[in-house]
């Protein structure tokens, strides 16, 4: 049976692809986009399969109004794509608060907009699976890269426990973990040269310079693949509640979460010792 699918972001990279994936299985999709010209050759290709919809993650009102929008003009809403975001990038010291807020407004509250509109219709269907775009960056953090860990952490401890408040519901909650993959002319994004930069200080110039190097170093993902994998995600009986897409980090979280747990080993006689214990 097909679905149908609330896309925020669907304009380019992984949510364009997520879209395309959907709509050539014969599967309709409520596309969403700051802008919906970018998603017109798809109207022309699918026809009323496809409903754009333009819309702000940040404007509460606006993300109400299009989810009610797409669930009376296909009746259903089966799968939620948290997608849209983008990364602030720059040391803690040179962050603005301006920028930091920024930041959350979209990847945090935007898809808290999005889930709390979508949940009353998913509750009353008491089926559907929402799926949040988060990052490896949600896992571990990085220099420069402070307030998009913040958003990413936000965004993982969200569905966390959107999981455990809505499975009586029927409704499945997947954390989609991408490391880096080519949506930009083929090659991956470089936050270190695109986009969304706090000025620089150049304290930490020669900190750029290394993690650039590393950065450089990983592998490019495919965008259609990870499209692909989405949809035996959506079609799955039992989705996994976090899953990676590439493996590009896994080393590294692998080498994160071990750390972690040995620290916390380390110190058990001093954790005992701040709870009063003898």
């Amino acid at each position: 049976m097909s679905k149908v699918w609330f896309i925020t972001g669907s304009s380019r990279g992984l949510g364009r692809c997520f879209v395309e994936a959907a709509l050539s299985r014969g599967d309709r999709v409520a596309a969403t986009a700051r802008s919906v010209e970018r998603l017109q050759d798809l109207v022309i290709t699918y026809g009323d399969a496809v409903l754009p919809l333009a819309m702000d993650v940040t404007d509460r009102a606006a993300v109400g109004a299009a989810v009610q929008r797409a669930k009376e003009h296909f009746g259903r809403l089966d799968v939620v794509v948290n997608n849209a975001g983008y990364a602030q990038i720059g040391a803690i010291e040179e962050l603005t608060g301006q920028e930091l807020r920024e930041q959350l407004e979209t990847n945090l509250f935007g898809a808290l907009w999005v889930v709390q509109a979508v949940l009353p219709h998913l509750r009353e269907q008491r089926a559907g699976h929402i799926v949040q775009l988060s990052s490896a960056a949600g896992l571990m953090a990085m220099p420069l890269g402070g307030a998009y860990h913040v958003s990413k952490w936000g965004v993982e401890a969200l569905n966390e426990a959107l999981a455990q408040e809505v499975a009586e519901f029927g409704i499945k909650v997947t954390l989609v973990e991408p490391a880096g993959f080519a949506t930009r002319d083929g090659k991956n994004p470089d936050p270190l040269a695109n986009g969304h930069m706090a000025q620089t200080n150049p304290a930490y110039d020669g900190l750029r310079q290394r993690l650039a190097a590393v950065m450089s170093k990983q592998p490019s993902g495919d965008p259609a693949a990870a499209a692909q994998a989405l949809l035996k995600i959506v079609d799955a009986d039992n989705p996994p509640l976090r899953v990676l897409f590439g493996q590009g980090f896994y080393p590294m979280l692998q080498q994160v979460y071990a750390e972690r747990l040995q620290t916390w080993a380390d110190w058990q006689e001093l954790s005992a010792e701040a709870q009063g214990a003898r």
